[in-house]
């Protein structure tokens, strides 16, 4: 059942992010299994990030919190918020999967 985690980061954190990435892309190459697909929400000119988007396959919205929550970047404070919704497959990379 997918998810989708939708996360901000708090202003002026963007160090806190480029220190912490390291670790969180470790967290997720150890969890590729349960990512549908995620990435960061980037600014126009594609340089700097402000949160992410992140399409989980997990059972239960209570395993999509504990996927969030035990990404680095949210143990290390770079939140702000983290909105997480249902949410069904009808295409994905270009194809109907309904």
């Amino acid at each position: 059942m997918p998810y989708l985690i939708e996360t901000y980061d708090k202003p002026d954190h963007h160090d806190l992010r480029l220190s912490t990435r390291d670790v969180h892309l470790a967290y997720l190459d150890a969890n590729a299994e349960r990512l549908i697909a995620c990435g960061a929400k980037l600014d126009d000119a594609g340089e700097i990030a402000s949160g992410g988007i992140y399409l989980v396959d997990v059972d239960t919205r209570a395993a999509a919190e504990r996927f969030i929550e035990a990404d680095p970047f949210h143990q290390a404070e770079l939140f702000e918020r983290v909105v997480i919704t249902r949410w069904r497959k009808a295409y994905v990379d270009g194809r109907n999967v309904l």
